[in-house]
């Protein structure tokens, strides 16, 4: 079959995307496309990585334990988490420090000391925009404000915003090839991101693999409704937030004006028919 005789699927689906770099014959993969990001940034490349939570067929797209993130740890002992997040479920900044010191503090056994642990990098790749500057690929670390002064370098979080890459394709090796193929850059430039990054092969023979298996298809069509689903849900339950908050602050702004009229001794029945409120709700506001 070739290439282009099935419609893939979508890499951004965080079920896809660690079959692609999470799982054992594809370390090479995930080797390649962390040593883009880490040098882009001016840090040596790897040489060696280890899958803390590699993907197993037990990882059931509607199971909610099931982790779908990419967890792996360099031969020095840094911790990588890698996460793909499709949809806005908002608190990324809070969720992101949340799961970091989990990761961070998870070293320690008891009795062991400080000194052991070491630095977690948490790597956001996001397919929303959602750092108010027009870089796409930013990086965090804990240093003081006037000076610049490290506290310590065993924070480290990159946040990689799709929406904010400009689909022109580049004239050579980087990053940028890579996060082109997760945003499902027309097929066409495959061979040219390829040329620029050879290491994006392995990544786009997964994809296509996958893309013609019955089952994983399956199991990708139920996490993509999975995922629609709850972002529905989130984006639902934020509209009716914000519906109630602006009902409670018009409820409010009558209140205020009920307690003004009595102020000016406007006797209740005339109260009630200017504000909509009860007889007995501005007898407890004159209370």
């Amino acid at each position: 079959m070739e290439l282009f005789d099935v419609e893939l699927l979508d890499p951004r689906v965080d079920f896809v995307f660690k079959r692609i770099f999470g799982s054992e014959n594809n370390k090479d993969v995930l080797l390649a496309f962390l040593n883009r990001i880490f040098t882009r940034v001016g840090e040596p490349p790897l040489t060696e990585i280890i899958l803390m939570n590699p993907y197993t067929e037990k990882d059931d797209p509607l199971d909610k334990q099931s982790i779908f993130d990419v967890y792996a740890k360099t031969a020095e002992g840094k911790l990588i988490d890698i996460e793909m997040q499709l949809f806005n479920k908002y608190d990324i900044e809070k969720r992101t420090l949340f799961y970091w010191s989990k990761r961070y503090a998870g070293q320690l056994q008891q009795g062991e000391k400080y000194q052991e642990l070491k630095k977690c990098v948490t790597i956001n790749i996001l397919n929303y925009p959602f750092l108010p500057n027009d870089e796409y690929h930013n990086v965090f670390h804990l240093s003081e404000d006037r000076t610049g002064i490290p506290l310590t370098d065993d924070i480290e979080i990159h946040v990689l915003e799709l929406p904010k890459l400009d689909n022109e394709i580049p004239s050579n090796g980087g990053l940028e090839n890579w996060l082109l193929f997760l945003k499902g850059i027309n097929t066409t430039y495959w061979e040219a991101l390829k040329m620029n990054e050879p290491g994006l092969k392995k990544a786009m023979d997964t994809l296509q693999y996958l893309s013609q298996d019955s089952e994983a298809r399956r199991l990708y069509e139920a996490r993509q409704k999975y995922l629609h689903d709850e972002a529905s849900m989130l984006e639902g339950a934020k509209q009716a937030g914000m519906k109630m908050g602006m009902q409670e602050g018009m409820q409010a702004g009558i209140k205020e004006v009920a307690k003004n009229m009595l102020e000016l001794n406007l006797d209740i029945a005339t109260i009630a028919k200017a504000t909509g409120l009860s007889e007995k709700e501005i007898l407890e506001l004159k209370n």
